[in-house]
């Protein structure tokens, strides 16, 4: 029955070897179900409530992947998008929890009816390959700097006569407040390396190292290894929290479950955000950026993976820049990908990617969906760690986000830095990301200085109607956010 549904002899692979595959990739991507709950409980989300949406939303979205499109790749909640969801539209554009979730099904929604209808495809053509490039290294930027800040390694002194506001409100040198809410300042800010004088901070520092000397080892489960030894070495530290109770830890997973599951779909989630022509263009935008970096994150594992392995030969990539319907297996792999972030915000979690973790079961001979197939019930197991969610320190995620972003940056190789034409959109691209808090923009800032040069050197033929339309979009946003 495996043989014929998976097509295991067709694929020169075994159900032992498919299932050897699929616990090696879940080992190195288990991580995810403690990151997640770290950064998205930043937003006020309850941190057992996203534990179990996010296990929830690997287990749905990595079946798709495995019985329709018989592919051995995992989907769960992308890092990228959990710092876009909590940095960008929480923090930066002040939206709530409830309506990013409406923003996330929005994006699974819309990437559905645009796949099916091959518009996506068509999208991948129209965005130069240098600017992909960019976006994607721009993310690996983005996630480093949230990890060095989150693991306390950067300072920020902020002197009076460089801060704009007080708690929204304009400020002036002598006037303060009892309580400080919020404080913006200029550039005069000054960012500065950490003492490590605290001991949180100093156990970022070992994590990290720890990680390093991991990762660099090449050791199987190098993220979650890393994890659980620094959340140890945190106790002597006073940096752990040791206090667990299980049946406690299960009850409140399930209930703070309950409290975030369909609020995507409620009255202050997705229906709430379109109350003015202002807030439904920060929307789209907000929305395409989000599906934009999905859409090249997934394109880019499927290719960087499955290219030299044989499980997309290069008519199957032939079939999908060119075909009409979906017979290719990159195809179906993507319409898995969008399904998995609609259920993604109605499960209480940020959007869904394939995840290039997923390298090292195709490495140990995975070829075939059986491998997602034991990648979900890896997940599905992964329910008794729940006790753990409040016990793992940030400071032995933070160091994650480090080294993903680090593993990013070898887009930056692709890009030509000579040619100034490409330069300059590609290094506004992942400055802007990075520095702004926010991949939108980042996207927004390369996609307006592309048009821009190639306008000025009359390259006409360069910039597609689908860069057009987005970068006057982005404009739009941009002139509607100075005047108000």
């Amino acid at each position: 029955m495996l043989e014929r549904f998976f097509k295991l002899s067709e694929n020169n692979t075994t159900v032992r070897t498919e299932v050897i595959a699929g616990i090696t990739t879940f080992v190195a991507m288990a991580y995810i179900i403690f990151l997640n709950p770290s950064v998205l409980s930043m937003t006020g989300m309850p941190s057992q409530g996203v534990f179990l949406a996010t296990i929830l939303t690997a287990v749905v979205g990595t079946l798709i992947t495995g019985l329709f499109a018989n592919l051995p790749y995992a989907l769960a909640p992308s890092i990228g998008m959990q710092a876009m969801f909590t940095y960008t539209i929480v923090f930066g554009l002040g939206y709530t929890w409830k309506q990013a979730l409406g923003m996330v099904f929005l994006v699974g929604l819309v990437d559905v009816i645009i796949t099916l209808t091959k518009v996506r495809s068509m999208i991948v053509k129209a965005i130069p390959d240098q600017l992909k490039h960019a976006i994607a290294a721009g993310i690996g930027l983005f996630i480093a700097y949230i990890g060095l800040k989150n693991a306390g390694f950067l300072n920020f002194l902020v002197d009076p006569q460089n801060i704009m506001t007080l708690n929204g409100k304009p400020f002036t040198e002598g006037g303060g407040a009892k309580v400080i809410e919020s404080i913006t300042a200029n550039g005069g800010t000054t960012p500065s390396i950490s003492t490590f004088a605290q001991p949180a901070v100093l156990l970022g520092l070992i994590g990290l190292i720890i990680l390093v000397l991991l990762v660099v080892a090449n050791v199987p489960g190098a993220f979650l290894l890393s994890v659980l030894i620094t959340t140890v070495i945190g106790i002597p530290m006073g940096v752990t929290n040791t206090h667990i109770d299980a049946m406690a830890s299960f009850s409140s997973t399930f209930h703070d479950f309950g409290s975030i599951f369909g609020q995507a779909l409620g009255p202050d989630g997705l229906w709430s955000m379109f109350t003015s022509p202002k807030h439904i263009l920060i929307v789209v935008l907000t929305v395409f950026s989000m599906g934009l970096s999905g859409l090249f994150d997934a394109i880019g594992t499927f290719i960087g993976t499955g290219m030299t392995t044989g499980i997309f030969s290069e008519a199957d990539q032939k079939e999908f820049y060119e075909g009409k319907g979906f017979k290719s297996k990159m195809d179906r792999g993507l319409v898995a990908d969008t399904f998995a972030t609609m259920f993604a915000g109605i499960f209480g979690t940020s959007n869904t990617t394939t995840f290039i973790e997923a390298s090292a079961g195709i490495k140990a001979g995975g070829r075939t969906g059986l491998t997602s197939v034991v990648i979900s019930i890896g997940f599905l197991l992964a329910i008794i760690a729940a006790p753990l969610v409040n016990v793992i320190p940030s400071a032995a995620t933070a160091p994650i986000l480090v080294v993903v972003g680090i593993m990013m940056m070898n887009e930056f190789k692709l890009i030509t830095w000579d040619d100034i034409e490409i330069a300059i959109p590609a290094f506004f691209t992942s400055a802007f990301m990075a520095f702004s808090y926010s991949i939108s923009y980042g996207i927004a800032a390369g996609f307006i200085f592309y048009v821009l040069i190639k306008s000025v050197k009359r390259k006409f033929n360069q910039i597609s109607p689908i860069l057009w339309v987005v970068t006057i979009l982005f404009l739009l946003n941009f002139i509607s956010l100075a005047i108000n």
